[in-house]
């Protein structure tokens, strides 16, 4: 029997979890070619197929599921056995890798960065931004090893640290009927068109609820991808969208600002926090970072948010 290697069950475990090549390939950054090589070369060292393609996809052969269990139960322990080999997240040294969402990062991390780098200077940061629904799956897969995002993040296999809730303020153009008001009732946007993000992130599902409860119309003809973009068609007439407070904060200048950002009644919040894989168990350095970041929230962001 051929020898099963370990990144033989990773990329398995990944394929299990997508049940497509393609996405499967993408989250590991291999060519499909590799991974088809990789779960063959494994399927021939067991003995037995585990997946069977479908117009519809891949599934799991019977064979497959308990391989699935397997893999997942495999990369579980080895996860363990680098805690206990390694000590270097629980010393804050070595190297971190940070996933968060392009709606939070930009405006809430070079602050947490500066402190970071003077209370743990022998700890690296590596952040890449992308997309919530992106980020979770990239979680799992193991190319990050938390994620900063918007909340909830679903899944058994996560933990998760809240950190602050942040209102959601309503964004106008200046010439808008609304403009001048201090607050804006749900009631009010009846009829109005509102812009979201795509659905990969979690505020397309508030904007959307939002239009359901209020009457206005959710745009299906643009997507924003940043919510620059988003500012800059609200600024335009062409709709109304949401704004979180600290994108505000850091990218709306009440003098000569191209939108009107008001509060909504009843308010309209978002919650944002920490997560990451259970089987990290809870090493001390998420921890830590974890409690650096609200200590930054609070002390430069308090008078707009609430610490969870």
């Amino acid at each position: 029997m051929s020898e099963i290697t370990l990144r033989q069950i990773r990329y398995f475990a990944v394929l299990s979890g997508t049940l497509q090549y393609r996405r499967a390939a993408r989250q590991l950054g291999i060519s499909q070619p590799s991974l088809s090589l990789q779960i063959s070369a494994l399927e021939a060292a067991i003995g037995a197929r585990l997946v069977e393609r479908r117009r519809s996809g891949l599934i799991l052969t019977p064979a497959g599921r308990d391989a699935a269990a397997q893999a997942e139960k495999i990369l579980r322990d080895v996860e363990a056995l680098g805690r206990v080999a390694g000590p270097g997240q629980t010393d804050m040294t070595g190297t971190l890798r940070l996933g968060t969402s392009p709606t939070i990062g930009p405006y809430l991390l070079p602050r947490v960065l500066r402190q970071l780098h003077q209370t743990y200077p022998d700890l690296k940061l590596v952040i890449r931004d992308g997309p919530p629904r992106d980020l979770s799956e990239d979680l799992a897969a193991g190319r990050h090893d938390m994620i900063l995002t918007q909340l909830p993040v679903s899944g058994e296999d996560f933990r998760v640290q809240r950190l602050y809730r942040e209102p959601l303020g309503l964004a106008v153009g200046p010439d808008h009927r609304l403009a001048g008001r201090d607050r804006v009732r749900h009631a009010d946007l009846s009829g109005e068109s509102m812009l979201s993000l795509s659905p990969a992130y979690a505020m397309h599902r508030q904007v959307a609820g939002l239009c359901q409860a209020s009457g206005a119309v959710l745009r299906d003809d643009f997507e924003g991808t940043s919510l620059d973009a988003l500012r800059q068609m609200v600024s335009l007439g062409m709709g109304l969208t949401l704004l979180p407070a600290l994108y505000v904060r850091s990218e709306v200048r009440q003098a000569d600002a191209d939108v009107a950002v008001l509060a909504l009644h009843p308010k309209l919040f978002r919650h944002v926090g920490l997560v990451w894989r259970a089987a990290s168990g809870q090493p001390p350095a998420f921890d830590r970072i974890g409690a650096l970041i609200k200590q930054v929230v609070a002390q430069d962001f308090g008078s707009v948010v609430t610490l969870a």
